[in-house]
């Protein structure tokens, strides 16, 4: 068998609770549940940020974003910064051997050297530099530094739409060769323009119809891979980039994007599917972390791991089997600091927010048992005195190693133009 196919769906701000099969109840995403039976479905999957620029640095290259300059908020349209050209993206790792095609949202750097997407292992981009509620807004298309902007204005209902149907198009003329798509949506991030040729008549509103149309396309994916004979020999990845902002739903975990140390703003749905290689049905309940996927990813199709230290692990055996425990820690960043930590079964938090401060919460022992509090409502750490020292040995540990690198990079000034929201 030839090496895998590979697609990464990457929703925009979808709430770990926002799915049927996480527990959601008003949002009807049936393919998206069909998906979780025929594969693999992780409930301790953390993005590696709780914004989006970082989550997708450290997805995209298997390292936390505070090696790359990038920890600190996100890039907006006014900021010259980006991914560094040193850094080894998923694309770059699989290719020659992959065809490669990023689809959708870039958001790691709009100016070169970090710009455009195809500087960065990707042979063909369609997409926006970020968000789409950023100005000024363009459409971008192209192959190698060929990259141009289309004419008019994005209809933003109609955006993804467009980014599956080019994904379908890159997957057919690309059948032949083992090819990867980051396929990276802009739904359900505000603005919400439904699709008024895809209504669904959801309960959830304007949010529900973003997500059902969501759902509607990756059925549609997966049909189109079966009729193909690709089904079997290509992974399908379903995840968030961060939890959800001004709506959506964070299941039962507390606070949303943005959010500091808490599981709401990092805990996102995650599901991979692959008939011939994954078992349907699983469950996997190890910590993960979207990390993970760039060595995994590696791994199953055989080739070798970038030459720089990596964050994330190859979980492949997790992922087929639920037979590994996953991460022993979980590093939760908030911008350059490291706001928390989790490991299996334990929580330790560090920093909040409270109204416009950012608190450091050292003096006061935020210690929780995830098995028995997933809602992280009730410190236990009176009870429990030794974890409480092993989880904050733990926390200066990952201080010590981590924080001092956001020194090798120039201090990051929110332009003058900036929005004042944080994605």
């Amino acid at each position: 068998m030839r090496q895998p196919n590979v697609i990464i769906i990457l929703a925009d701000d979808l709430g770990f609770g926002d799915i049927g099969c996480n527990g959601g109840a008003h949002i009807r995403t049936p393919n998206l549940d069909r998906m979780a039976l025929e594969g693999v479905r992780f409930t301790d999957f953390y993005a590696s940020a709780n914004v989006c620029t970082p989550s997708r640095a450290g997805l995209l290259t298997g390292r936390y974003a505070i090696r790359s300059g990038l920890a600190h908020e996100v890039i907006q349209p006014s900021d010259t910064t980006g991914l560094p050209p040193g850094e080894i993206t998923i694309a770059q790792a699989l290719q020659p051997d992959y065809a490669t095609a990023l689809i959708g949202k870039w958001h790691l750097g709009h100016v070169a050297p970090h710009w455009p997407p195809t500087r960065f292992g990707f042979d063909r981009f369609f997409g926006l530099r970020y968000s789409h509620d950023m100005r000024p807004l363009a459409l971008y298309k192209g192959e190698g530094d060929a990259v141009v902007e289309l004419e008019g204005r994005p209809d933003l209902s109609k955006l993804t739409q467009h980014f599956f149907e080019k994904t379908e198009a890159f997957v057919e003329s690309h059948r032949d060769q083992p090819f990867f798509v980051m396929l990276a949506l802009t739904a359900p991030h505000i603005p919400l323009r439904p699709n008024p040729d895809d209504l669904t008549g959801s309960w959830a509103g304007d949010y529900g119809e973003v997500i059902e149309e969501v759902d509607n396309c990756v059925g549609r994916l997966l049909a189109r891979l079966k009729a193909l004979d690709l089904d079997d020999n290509t992974l399908v990845v379903f995840t968030s980039d961060n939890g959800p902002w001004f709506e959506g739903s964070s299941g039962p975990f507390r606070d949303r994007k943005g959010g500091s140390a808490w599981d709401g703003g990092f805990r996102v749905p995650c599901i991979a599917r692959m008939p011939g290689c994954f078992p349907a049905g699983e469950v996997a309940s190890g910590l993960a972390s979207n990390l993970d996927l760039l060595p995994t990813i590696l791994g199953l199709a055989s080739l070798p791991l970038p030459d720089v230290e990596l964050d994330g692990l190859d979980l492949s055996d997790m992922w087929a089997t639920d037979g590994g425990a996953g991460h022993e820690e979980i590093l939760l960043f908030n911008n350059n600091h490291v706001a928390g930590i989790r490991t299996a079964r334990w929580k330790l938090v560090a920093r909040s927010y409270y109204r416009t401060f950012d608190a450091p919460l050292d003096g006061l022992p935020l210690l929780f048992d995830m098995q028995a509090d997933p809602g992280e409502t009730y410190s236990v750490a009176r009870n429990h005195p030794d974890v409480l020292a092993d989880m904050r040995f733990r926390l200066d540990r990952a201080r010590a190693r981590f924080e001092p690198m956001a020194n090798r990079f120039p201090r990051h000034v929110a332009p003058a133009s900036a929005a004042d929201h944080p994605d």
